[in-house]
């Protein structure tokens, strides 16, 4: 049975570390060929840019300020998400056996094992069957419609993904909402009134009770690790590690030209 790297960061963190420490794994694969799965959070509200996006069409970056919402460009691609309340996942891979070289294959693979966990919270999600032509054309943020093979609960977006890939080498991370900041979302989005009518919604809205990052972390883990067929090895960053991670925060995810210039 194959073994993969758990990382479990339950110390919500800054938007520029938390996208450092996957950009560091994303790069750290290409030499040992291990496959990470992480789980964290943020320390303050944060609006994470799709690598191609440019802040200024798609923020309000005059209300991020007022509301001290910090911004950060992801190096994976989609649109512009508001990470709040909710745990993110992370999976970096260059498994060739399990992942085939498709965005598309290892996307919805990532979903199913998403939804097992997610339906051991008790949650009737599924996958959506196709994006719809206007989300996919606009600047509309990622929580205003499922796309295709994203999860959905009653037609609702519950989670929203992003990927990178160079070769087989790959980058998945996407945010499970624990509440929904719809209000918030709609203040500092670009996207009009009419647009801003976001179809989204949350563990808390479905399971009617709030729900803490251990139990879905919890659920998570298991979903990954049955659908996979695969055994988890704790992971602790060392040292030497963290120095890297650091180096590329502040070379890139604190940089305001990488922040606020397109990819």
């Amino acid at each position: 049975m194959k073994r993969w790297n758990l990382l479990i960061d339950k110390i919500p963190q800054k938007g520029s570390w938390n996208m450092a420490v996957d950009d560091f794994l994303f790069r750290s694969i290409e030499k040992n060929g291990r496959t990470y799965l992480r789980f964290y959070a943020w320390e303050s509200p944060t609006a994470s840019l799709g690598y191609s996006q440019k802040a200024a069409d798609v923020l309000d970056l005059d209300t991020c300020r007022e509301q001290g919402i910090d911004v950060v460009r992801r190096i994976t691609g989609g649109k512009m998400v508001l990470h709040h309340h909710e745990v993110t996942y992370s999976l970096c891979s260059a498994d060739r056996e399990t992942f085939t070289a498709s965005l598309s294959d290892s996307y919805r693979k990532i979903s199913q094992a998403l939804l097992v966990g997610l339906r051991g919270l008790g949650l009737d999600a599924a996958l959506a069957a196709s994006t719809p032509p206007r989300y996919a054309r606009s600047n509309l943020p990622c929580f205003s419609h499922p796309a295709r093979d994203e999860i959905e609960v009653a037609g609702k977006k519950i989670v929203g993904s992003a990927q990178k890939r160079v070769g087989t080498r790959f980058l998945q991370h996407g945010s499970i909402l624990l509440e929904n900041d719809a209000t918030l979302l709609r203040r500092i989005s670009r996207s009009s009134t009419e647009d801003s009518e976001l179809n989204m919604t949350s563990l808390s809205q479905i399971l009617g009770r709030k729900i803490t990052f251990d139990a879905i972390v919890e659920q998570m883990v298991k979903g990954f690790s049955g659908f996979f067929k695969i055994r988890f090895q704790p992971k602790s960053l060392e040292p030497d590690e963290v120095s890297r991670i650091q180096r590329i925060q502040k070379e890139r995810y604190e940089n305001s030209a990488w922040i606020h210039e397109t990819g």
